[in-house]
């Protein structure tokens, strides 16, 4: 046996942009695995899969040119049914070799945990790979993911995109098969425009170089490479950067197999539309690289990817020019419109305009949302009555000519309106601002005003949504909660805001319902159930004092002689809703589910907090004595659950009998006194840091005392002991999670 060079290729009509790397990794697997499953080995090395949007290729170094020997096992009947008691063979015996074409006594015997029984081995030469790489490649084809393939001419066989040519070769030869109506042979084809011939391939291992002298890139990292190189080069030309996005690239990969930059300029006049619109159509409709200056500001000028190297490339420029110029056009004069209208005037028709059945319109909403931002600015040092104001502004570009052109642009084109209409620069940036993250590697929001809003709106989304029964189920989340949850979290913790996240949610709660209660007298009926007095004695903190106020409005409105809606279900909902999705957030960072777990356990109400108890945790694992502690605090709480009767609130001094109780009493109490102000300041490290030093005492309490003493006053002052040192141990996280 030996080892040669395999190539496979697939020509075919253009595939779809998008799906055309899914459909190469899918090819490729494919036949690695067929190769795989029949013990045919190969050699990798950096093999990957090729392909161009007219071709999918499999090129690999070396494929063993025959399988090794084949050897199988059929199993047939236990000696206790194979022979009868004189030792001859039973029906079954006869009928099992009988079957296999050969005499009983031809047959092998093994044994396994049943017994000994009869067995054919038999070892048989291996296939020629060659014959075997035909199904491979069939195989490999029907397990590609093409939702809706394509059928052409008068045949049965279905692929993604026609198919036109098959290369399948191994070796120096080629392997005969018949595949999707055609049949294999060493032709591949070049570029469609430059090179529009038969390309003849003797060996594999000349199929890169041979299809790049036919004016094709067959690796889509050269193309990419290229590609980038080429863009830079023509941005340097006009003085400027290019703006190269990962998205933006890869789909320009997929749509060249030669690919040539073309620089390309445009009216200075469209510069006064804002530069997120005219770069949105420049990638998003048209795949073209936009070219900004220094300070990070579009210029007139942009670049296009031919797939051909034109003779005349003045003409290719004029024909990128043409067809952007119609589309910033319409931008310009969706633009110029709004700006006549302005957006103060653009939030009446927000009136009329549905946010959820149950939740009334985006205007019902905006109020929400505002009456929150000024509850959370004062929290936060930042102004109450501009956050108001940003916030009644924020959702009026909704109904801007140019957000329902380019609805990415929500947001931003408010900032650029608002700018525009007098607002504060602070307005103005917060109403953009109030959308991030927009996406997962999106940064949060920057300015202060910014990140009132992006909490505001996150926490009326969230509290809107359980309100009005839209939990998400299984992958269905119609209100994007999962990722408002994981938003207004983000902003919180990076931001450095130590604000009591139950209380927001009650406000945002509380608001909710009563918009839930005031859509429908069928649900106000429902609500009546959730009615209380649990937050009539609650303290006029700002956020409690501003649900009270929503409930009492819900009260005139129903006219019921009731104080309080039950939120607390919601709200308890609401709160783990938000730190389950933290769980993947710290996952991220390299936070351990142990230390996770052990914040979580403990529910602080503040995000912030939540975050400087992580690290501290994290800290404290790393001491040599985290681990004997995270046990003993595991046992103390296993000892106070399994406690009968009512354990003293306060250790007496005159029971503790032996010298080892005395000792941990004594250095807990000095622990507790050492650690009170540092707990008040949260500086957990060094509360957990100084918790640490217990360890000794610890350790010589649980050798040397019996804490289930027969004499009952012993038992509960040393229960009462462990309680006071378990409480301290699990006053910045329930360490015991630390615990193997």
């Amino acid at each position: 046996m030996s080892m040669q060079p395999l190539l496979i290729e697939l020509g075919v009509e253009e595939l779809p942009v998008k799906a055309l790397p899914g459909l190469a990794q899918a090819f490729f697997d494919g036949v690695i695995d067929g190769l795989a499953r029949r013990g045919i080995a190969f050699e990798r090395d950096d093999a990957k899969p090729l392909s161009t949007p007219r071709r999918l290729a499999v090129l690999l170094p070396g494929v063993e040119t025959e399988q090794p020997e084949q050897h199988s096992e059929v199993f047939g009947p236990y000696l206790n049914i194979a022979l009868d008691a004189n030792g001859e063979p039973t029906k079954a015996l006869q009928g099992f070799a009988a079957k296999a074409g050969i005499d009983w006594t031809a047959l092998e015997r093994t044994t396994d945990a049943k017994g000994e029984r009869f067995v054919l081995r038999s070892v048989t030469p291996g296939a020629k790979t060659a014959t075997l790489l035909p199904e491979i490649v069939r195989e490999a084809i029907a397990a590609m993911p093409i939702p809706k393939p394509m059928r052409w001419g008068a045949h049965e066989y279905a692929f993604a995109r026609p198919v036109h040519w098959l290369v399948l070769l191994h070796g120096n030869d080629v392997v005969d098969a018949e595949l999707l109506g055609l049949k294999s042979d060493r032709f591949s084809r070049g570029h469609r425009f430059m090179a529009d011939k038969q390309v003849w391939l003797s060996h594999p291992s000349d199929y890169v170089e041979s299809l790049k002298a036919a004016n094709v890139l067959v690796d889509a990292d050269a193309r990419r490479e290229r590609i980038v190189h080429e863009v830079n080069a023509a941005a340097a030309q006009a003085g400027g950067v290019a703006r190269i996005t990962d998205d933006n690239l890869e789909q320009v990969v997929n749509l060249v197999e030669w690919p040539s930059a073309v620089l390309c300029g445009f009216e200075r006049e469209f510069l006064a539309v804002p530069q997120e619109a005219l770069i949105e159509t420049m990638e998003i409709n048209q795949k073209f690289f936009p070219v900004l200056d220094a300070a990070g500001k579009l210029t007139e000028k942009f670049i296009g990817i031919a797939n051909i190297e034109s003779k005349d490339v003045a003409e290719v420029s004029k024909g990128y020019e043409r067809v952007i110029r119609p589309r910033f056009s319409d931008a310009k004069f969706f633009f110029d419109e709004d700006l006549k209208q302005g957006l103060a005037a653009m939030g009446d028709g927000l009136k009329t305009v549905t946010y959820q059945a149950k939740l009334g319109s985006v205007a019902d909403k905006v109020e929400r949302v505002s009456a929150l931002a000024q509850v959370i600015a004062p929290q936060v040092g930042a102004d109450p009555v501009q956050a108001r104001r940003a916030a009644e502004l924020a959702k009026n570009d909704l109904q801007s000519r140019m957000v329902g052109e380019f609805p990415e642009l929500q947001g931003i084109a408010g900032r650029h309106y608002a700018v525009a209409g007098g607002e504060s620069p602070a307005v103005a940036l917060a109403i953009d601002e109030a959308y991030q993250p927009r996406f997962a590697a999106d940064d949060i929001a920057l300015s202060p005003l910014g990140k009132v809003l992006a909490i505001a709106e996150r926490l009326d989304t969230l509290a809107g949504g359980f309100a009005a029964g839209l939990k998400p189920t299984g992958n269905k989340d119609p209100f994007a909660l999962r990722r408002n949850a994981l938003g207004l979290a983000r902003t919180v913790i990076e931001s450095g805001f130590d604000l009591d996240l139950k209380t927001l949610l009650s406000a945002a709660a509380s608001q909710a319902f009563l918009a839930v209660a005031s859509a429908s007298p069928k649900d106000a009926e429902k609500l009546k159930a959730h009615f209380g007095n649990l937050l009539a004695d609650a303290s006029a903190s700002t956020g409690n004092a501003f649900v009270l106020e929503q409930l009492g409005r819900f009260v005139a409105q129903q006219g019921h002689d009731l104080h309080v809606l039950d939120t607390v279900p919601v709200i308890s909902e609401l709160y783990d809703f938000i730190i389950d999705r933290l769980k993947g957030y710290y996952a991220d960072k390299g936070v351990p589910a142990t230390h996770f777990n052990a914040v979580a356990e403990l529910k602080p109400a503040s995000l912030y907090d939540f975050d400087r108890r992580i690290d501290a945790i994290g800290t404290f694992a790393q001491l040599p004595e985290a681990e004997a502690l995270a046990a003993a605090n595991k046992r103390i709480r296993n000892i106070l659950r399994k406690a009968e009767g009512d354990i003293p609130g306060s250790i007496d001094p005159a029971l503790l009998r032996e010298p080892a109780e005395s000792e941990l009493a004594e250095a807990v109490a000095a622990a507790i006194d050492d650690t009170g102000a540092a707990l008040a300041q949260k500086d957990y490290v060094s509360v957990l840091g100084r918790l640490a030093r217990l360890r000794p005492q610890v350790d010589a309490f649980f050798d040397g005392v019996m804490v289930n003493a027969e004499d009952p006053a012993l038992r509960g002052n040393r229960l009462a002991l462990l309680r006071t040192l378990g409480d301290r141990l699990g006053s910045v996280a329930a360490i015991e999670h630390l615990s193997g």
